[in-house]
């Protein structure tokens, strides 16, 4: 019912910033609460943010509080990860995922998940 798209990764530098786009269609963009996940090479799939239907409520994950923002245009059926004061640690895979609610994105129960973005942070 939804199909994710994710755009905006890169090569920066450590202390850079980068902007992430998860591009939604196929359904309804407001009836679902979106987040981004992360995967480095060997490593599980771990949470980064999440926000619920209409923006008004976000949760971040310990090691990215401060540092990253999570927000959502519902005009544009697109939601977008802010990352600055970019470490080498968060080099990853970035995907983005639509769930029912807020907490069920946070477990990780999402339905529908992007194809990722690689960021890099070199040091």
């Amino acid at each position: 019912q939804v199909q994710l798209v994710e755009s905006g990764g890169g090569l920066v530098q450590a202390g850079g910033s980068l902007r992430l786009s998860c591009a939604a269609s196929g359904r309804t963009f407001s009836n679902y609460a979106m987040g981004w996940f992360r995967q480095a090479p060997g490593s599980k799939r771990d949470f980064v943010a999440a926000i619920n239907k209409n923006g008004g409520s976000t949760y971040y994950a310990d090691s990215v509080k401060g540092r990253f923002t999570i927000s959502r245009d519902n005009a544009k059926n697109t939601v977008y990860l802010q990352m600055n004061s970019l470490k080498p640690e968060d080099t990853a895979v970035y995907y983005c995922a639509a769930s029912a609610t807020l907490t069920t994105i946070v477990n990780g129960l999402s339905n529908y998940w992007g194809q990722g973005t690689q960021v890099s942070v070199s040091s």
